[in-house]
Order: structure tokens, then C-alpha cells, then sequence
């Protein structure tokens, strides 16, 4: 499954070949990422650090607690990531949003077109409702989600450990139906 993003981007389903593209992404974006990202060592900008990260991923998507998709230029390049994390079941139906666009590919719609398509992804996989958190200073990312619907809901203050120190977080959600939950 690919699907056709503004521009001639596109989306698929992350694989562990994507590993080698994810270096040059991350080598690239290193101090773009920096604020928002946890700290990483640095093997993690190397093709075995990739590698390793693909596969732990890649076993939580078997898991069915990921859903993991890369965000890909017209010249064939990736220039971002799109997840839904911590899939919850049973009750709840949930999952967290986690995405990023490369810093050269900024503002052309691609933050808005991923995240509409994890959306469909999330009613596919018969989630409730879509979480995300982003960093009190994260301006664009709250701007994305507020213009698809989604709604602030609390503040979490200290919620991750990123650039040094613990972090508040702006929380927001989005309830994607009202269906009843499907048991059996």
C-alpha cells in the first residue's frame, strides 16, 4: 500500500531496508530533531544503529502495538516518519501519533497529509481515538493538529525526558467514531 501525497510524495509501510535511507535522514536532520527527540547515541546515525532500530520496530508492528510508515520525496529520497505507538486494545482502542518531516521539506502540507493518513490507517485497524503530544514550544505540529480536528485537552507536565531535561507536554486528541466496540 502506497498512498499519493501532495506533490508527488508518498507514504508506505516502513521495512527494514528503509534502515540505510533512515541514516542519511537522521544524519541530516540531527540538529533539526535535536529539541523534540530524546537523546541519542551516536550509533544511532549509523547503518547498524538503524538496522537495530528497524527490527525492534518492525517486531512491535508484528506485535500489532506500531504502525510504522515512512514519508518519501519525489526524487525517491525519505524525508520523514508517520506512526501510531502505543496501540492499546480491549477497551480502550487507542494509539499515540508520532511524526516528523526533514527539515528541506518543511511546509508544504506533508506533516497535515501524514497524519490525515494515519487517521485512515487508525479507522482500518478499528482504533477509537488517536492521541498526540507535542512539546509546549512545538507551535507547527499543535497548529497541524488543531486544523484536523483534533482537541487540547490537558497539559503533562514533565511527561518525557528529551534535550536535557523533563519536558511538559500539550496534549490533544481525536475521536474517530462512536462505534461500539466489537467483541468476539
Amino acid at each position: 500500500m502506497v498512498a499519493v501525497l501532495p506533490d508527488g510524495y508518498s507514504i508506505r509501510p516502513f521495512v527494514l531496508e528503509d534502515a540505510a535511507l533512515l541514516v542519511t535522514t537522521y544524519q541530516r536532520n540531527r540538529e533539526h530533531l535535536g529539541p523534540w527527540d530524546p537523546h541519542r547515541p551516536d550509533d544511532f546515525y549509523t547503518l547498524e544503529g538503524q538496522q537495530n532500530e528497524a527490527r525492534e520496530r518492525l517486531v512491535r508492528v508484528e506485535q500489532g502495538l506500531f504502525a510504522s510508515f515512512v514519508i518519501i520525496g519525489p526524487e525517491g529520497d525519505l524525508v520523514g516518519r508517520a506512526n501510531i505507538q502505543n496501540i492499546v486494545r480491549g477497551p480502550m482502542q487507542s494509539g499515540v501519533l508520532g511524526y516528523f518531516v526533514d527539515r528541506a521539506h518543511l511546509r508544504r502540507g506533508l506533516a497535515r497529509a501524514a497524519v490525515e493518513f494515519l487517521e485512515e490507517q487508525a479507522r482500518e485497524l478499528g482504533l477509537h481515538r488517536l492521541e498526540a503530544g507535542t512539546m509546549v514550544e512545538n507551535g507547527p505540529s499543535q497548529l497541524v493538529l488543531v486544523s484536523l480536528g483534533y482537541e487540547q485537552y490537558g497539559l503533562a507536565p514533565k511527561l518525557l525526558f528529551l534535550n536535557g531535561a523533563w519536558r511538559d507536554h500539550v496534549l490533544f486528541q481525536k475521536l474517530l467514531h462512536d462505534r461500539p466496540l466489537q467483541t468476539g
